[in-house]
């Protein structure tokens, strides 16, 4: 699925589905509420906090599909190409970075 796809196939469930999307400031909350999971589980799974029994079975790429989802929710209220705007930020990273991290002697 492309990311023009993803975002049609979002458009299409809230519309057949859901019942409107919640306003662009709710999405923004829930957004950063899905990402603090995200969080919270590479904190624990990953990082150097213990994982607590009720996060061993949280599924991590479920929680990563959960951002992705709101943030084509966003993409789609404000009009944002998301496949577009990341060919762009390619581009912008590709020119402005090309030398950056490779000369880095921390990444060595």
């Amino acid at each position: 699925m492309t990311i023009e796809e993803a975002q049609k196939t979002v458009d299409t469930w809230i519309k057949t589905t859901g019942v409107r999307y919640f306003n662009e400031l709710t999405n923004m909350a829930n957004l950063t509420e899905e990402v603090g999971e995200v969080a919270r589980i590479m904190s624990r799974r990953y990082g150097e906090q213990s994982e607590k029994p009720s996060d061993k079975g949280k599924d991590l790429g479920d929680e990563m599909a959960d951002v992705l989802w709101v943030l084509l929710c966003l993409a789609n209220q404000t009009g944002v190409n998301l496949t577009e705007a990341f060919q762009r930020n390619l581009k912008k990273k590709s020119e402005r970075d090309k030398d950056r991290h490779r000369d880095n002697p921390k990444l060595q």
